[in-house]
């Protein structure tokens, strides 16, 4: 049997180098999504197998996981719909149950978007390269000629997973001992309001902690009313810095729409640059496997982390990795390392304990473990982690990317050294007596940008590399 095809299409502008992320209605409809469930089945399933299904609190999420299993089960191959999730969520039950797994979201993105993140068996990756490219070309032939079905469908079930996944995390990070934090969660409208309850509350049915958990913005709602869900921003932030300051908390915790990531901010409502998280944890990471006996610890960092984030790993006797940006990436590398841990400075990071994949509930519970341990304030500890200056991302609208690459090289040719694992590194020839400096350009996979981090030993010096990059990339 085959269904009648639509007509060609092309799936290009939206499925992009990790994951699929489009307009919902003119790029992402049922027909597409049915299609991607079909090819989807074919990439990592035989008829009888079983994929995981999971899907945030957009309005058009729950229609595109129907419409997509019914691709899946076309194809022959079992649904396991776990609901309402959030996408590290998905990435435990593919994990646990090891089973491939879709998560419908578009993470931060407005609410017009919706998208799906693909993982193989055990919480893997998939990347264009290594087979959301075969996955688009199947869709697209679907698409054109129809799905044919096979004469044994698959059939859905439904399986909910949040307790076993909240208590998991638990058994990871032990919260119990530490002393009382309250803490301001800004959950912006997205999953957070649904696995923070249940992880460092006691919605699951687990014993309450010693957190004074003060929510923000946890009603379930795709439309985003608060703000959008893209603590990246420092917009986003506003109301959970006001609102740490106002209840005299310890802390605040910042989750994206399908809570993969986090952000904190300090006691003083200061936000805390990711890397310094990142070093955080990679300490406790590195602790905990050298107490299990590891001898060769290995932790990754990505290139726009801070240069605290290596020394970090280094003077705790473990190896830094250096990396590429973006999740796929990251996950293959975390897999062919054996890495412990693995942090990026967009606020995703990557345990071995978790099959590899990322995860910010627990590197939320690592930094509430770290602060709970002692007096010490939020402010303090970030500061011990954050001795270098860094600009933050700074976006620029480049047309010819080629052309600002080489006024880049032509105007540091001397004073700098050069890498390209990544867009362009430029690393300062440093003097004897002189601070250190760095910085990398990268272009958008989506937009004609060009994206900018700097970072220097002092804030004079990074102000003036800063300056001098920008002036170079928007001539």
């Amino acid at each position: 049997m085959t269904d009648e095809g639509t007509g060609p299409i092309d799936l290009s502008p939206f499925i992009k180098a990790y994951d699929v992320r489009g307009l919902v209605g003119s790029q992402l409809t049922d027909d597409v999504v049915r299609a991607l469930g079909a090819a989807f089945a074919d990439e990592v399933g035989t008829p009888g197998s079983s994929v995981v299904v999971g899907h945030d609190m957009r309005d058009s999420s729950p229609g595109f996981v129907e419409a997509f299993s019914r691709g899946v089960v076309a194809r022959g191959v079992d649904v396991v719909s776990i609901g309402l999730c959030s996408t590290d969520e998905t990435y435990f039950a593919s994990g646990r149950l090891d089973l491939p797994a879709a998560m419908f979201t578009a993470s931060h993105n407005p609410a017009t978007y919706n998208g799906i993140k693909f993982s193989r068996a055990g919480a893997q990756g998939i990347s264009f390269d290594t087979g959301l490219e075969s996955i688009r070309d199947r869709a697209t032939r679907y698409l054109e000629n129809g799905i044919d079905a096979v004469e044994t469908p698959g059939v859905v079930g439904e399986r909910d997973v949040l307790a076993d996944y909240a208590g998991y995390l638990r058994e990871l990070v032990d919260l119990r001992g530490i002393r009382p934090l309250k803490v301001v969660v800004d959950a912006g409208n997205g999953m957070g309001g649904l696995t923070v309850p249940a992880v460092l509350g006691g919605s699951a049915g687990l014993p309450e902690l010693p957190l004074d958990i003060v929510p923000l913005y946890f009603e379930l709602d795709g439309t985003f009313p608060n703000h959008e869900a893209n603590p990246l921003d420092p917009a986003n932030i506003v109301d959970l810095q006001r609102a740490v300051v106002e209840h005299g908390a310890d802390l605040g915790l910042a989750f994206d729409g399908d809570a993969d990531r986090c952000f904190v901010v300090d006691e003083r409502g200061e936000a805390v640059t990711p890397s310094a998280i990142a070093a955080i944890v990679a300490l406790r990471s590195i602790a905990r496997a050298k107490s299990l006996g590891d001898d060769e610890v290995v932790v990754l960092h990505n290139l726009i982390t801070s240069r605290f984030v290596p020394e970090t790993i280094e003077s705790a006797g473990a190896v830094a990795v250096r990396t590429r940006v973006g999740h796929s990436l990251i996950k293959d590398e975390m897999a062919s390392t054996g890495a412990v841990f693995g942090g990026e400075h967009s606020a995703h990071y990557y345990f071995k304990e978790f099959w590899g994949a990322d995860n910010g509930m627990l590197a939320a519970m690592h930094t509430l473990a770290e602060l709970g341990s002692n007096d010490e304030t939020m402010s303090a500890l970030s500061a011990r982690f954050t001795p270098y200056s860094a600009s933050g991302e700074i976006n620029s609208t480049v047309t010819d990317v080629s052309a600002a690459y080489a006024r880049i090289v032509d105007a540091f040719a001397s004073t700098a050294e050069f890498d390209e694992l990544d867009g362009l590194t430029v690393t300062g020839t440093r003097l004897a007596d002189g601070p250190f400096w760095w910085f990398n350009v990268r272009p958008s996979n989506t937009e004609p940008l060009l994206r900018l981090n700097v970072e220097a030993e002092t804030s004079t010096e990074m102000t003036r590399v800063r300056d001098a990059v920008l002036e170079l990339i928007r001539r």
